[in-house]
């Protein structure tokens, strides 16, 4: 018999999540769509018969995928971490896995007590469509200039306001974020690209990877994407960034002080 949670509360678990994103309206639960955190609930309720809330690090957007997800529940199910992972895995969709599973100390959010989070995204360089290679990447059939998308990543590092690399934010919340580090490499036919940052903007990577592939083909100079942060873009280039599709994402990573998932 399935029961709420109430006082027999005695663990906090912490998962480590990988899914493709693909048939998802996001992380987040949402009325009248599909989500992971949905599917995640269903699992534990049908391993546990508890009725549990799963708290997220991030709200990955519709489509977006994920290796390095992290998301937390308290239960009053006495199973060792090991057979969490299993019993869970045997309920999930076969697009949603539990990696591995920790106990962690009464209070851990994974989303509050993150210090930083790693972003990819994916380029396919090729000019026919591929049907296996875009499902996680967009593909882009022009030859780019690596080392000016290079150019310009860099400058997004340090702390600045993003609002112009952002989808739309709720009135009086800052846009301000600090972004720790980046590196974009070439593997083949992918162009790939990771952002590390404290915390990020709604859409801030897809519109990212549209300022490199502006520059990257030459419509926007690197110069031109720290002149974007700092305001004194030329009126119209803002339409040359585009904010791209989400399949090219992936959440790699949630970077913490005192719990570090494999």
């Amino acid at each position: 018999m399935r029961h709420d949670m109430d006082a027999t509360i005695s663990r906090n678990v912490a998962l480590l999540l990988e899914y493709d994103g693909t048939r998802y309206a996001g992380f987040q639960l949402q009325s009248n769509a599909t989500t992971i955190q949905e599917k995640l609930e269903q699992a534990i309720e049908r391993l546990t018969l508890e009725v549990v809330r799963v708290h997220g690090a991030g709200r990955t957007d519709q489509g977006v995928h994920a290796l390095g997800q992290v998301a937390a529940f308290s239960t009053g199910s006495e199973l060792s971490c090991e057979r969490l992972v299993g019993g869970l895995n045997h309920f999930l969709p076969e697009d949603i896995a539990v990696r591995a599973a920790y106990d962690v100390p009464a209070g851990f959010d994974p989303r509050r007590d993150a210090l930083s989070r790693v972003y990819r995204y994916t380029f396919l360089q090729q000019g026919t469509r591929s049907p296996l290679g875009e499902r996680y990447a967009y593909r882009i059939s022009e030859p780019t200039d690596d080392e000016a998308m290079r150019v310009a990543l860099k400058s997004l590092e340090g702390e600045h306001d993003f609002a112009c690399l952002s989808g739309q934010v709720p009135a009086g919340k800052s846009t301000v974020r600090q972004v720790y580090a980046t590196k974009l490499w070439r593997e083949d036919s992918l162009t790939r690209f990771e952002v590390e940052a404290n915390a990020f903007l709604p859409h801030q990577m897809r519109r990212i990877g549209g300022l490199l592939l502006a520059v990257g083909v030459g419509r926007l100079s690197p110069e031109g994407s720290r002149a974007m942060l700092d305001g004194h873009i030329a009126t119209g280039l803002e339409t040359e960034v585009k904010t791209l599709p989400s399949q090219g994402l992936c959440l790699m990573r949630v970077n913490y002080e005192d719990f570090e998932p494999e």
